[in-house]
């Protein structure tokens, strides 16, 4: 086992353990921040792949982007609706363990009865980050900006529903 093999096993302990996490956590704010760490696990892999780009579109948009509007949302609506937001998902566990011995079994037989062909030799791909970079700043710059409008607005919105007793409707 090299260290690229221990790298790799690395990552995919973390993005499985905090995937869990995130599925079985009754709070849902630590379910928000296990999936910080799953994304990152993800993003991980994507780098050992040599999927750069990826990797760092993972990082911004899931982790940048959505993951903060999630806690953010979660924050918000859980303090204006007074709710215990707490998830049942423990309700699920014989059906999970069922699924579990019936594909587990099929999964280790494609994985043991696999003839994996390791090619030696082959040169690594290219990085493709300055080729898109440069794609986003020439040519597709206008629908960038674009939808980057359309998410703030949809983010002032989001607020705007979550926060509606703040901001009162007047009515003629």
């Amino acid at each position: 086992m090299n260290f690229y093999d221990i790298i790799f096993y690395f990552f995919a302990i973390i993005t499985i353990g905090s995937g869990i996490v995130v599925v079985f956590s009754k709070n849902i704010i630590y379910s928000a921040f296990s999936l910080l760490f799953t994304f990152f696990g993800v993003a991980g892999i994507y780098v050992l792949l040599n999927a750069d780009f990826i990797a760092v579109a993972q990082v911004l948009i899931y982790v940048g982007g959505i993951l903060v509007l999630l806690l953010f949302g979660v924050m918000l609506t859980n303090k204006v609706i007074s709710v215990d937001m707490k998830t049942g998902t423990l309700q699920t566990m014989p059906a999970l363990l069922l699924i579990i011995g019936v594909f587990a079994p099929f999964l280790c037989a494609i994985v043991c009865l696999t003839d994996w062909k390791i090619v030696e030799g082959v040169p690594a791909p290219q990085s493709t980050a300055n080729a898109l970079g440069e794609l986003f700043v020439t040519t597709y710059s206008l629908p960038f900006e674009v939808v980057s409008i359309v998410l703030l607005v949809a983010l002032i919105g989001a607020a705007m529903i979550a926060r509606k007793d703040k901001f009162p409707v007047h009515k003629n």
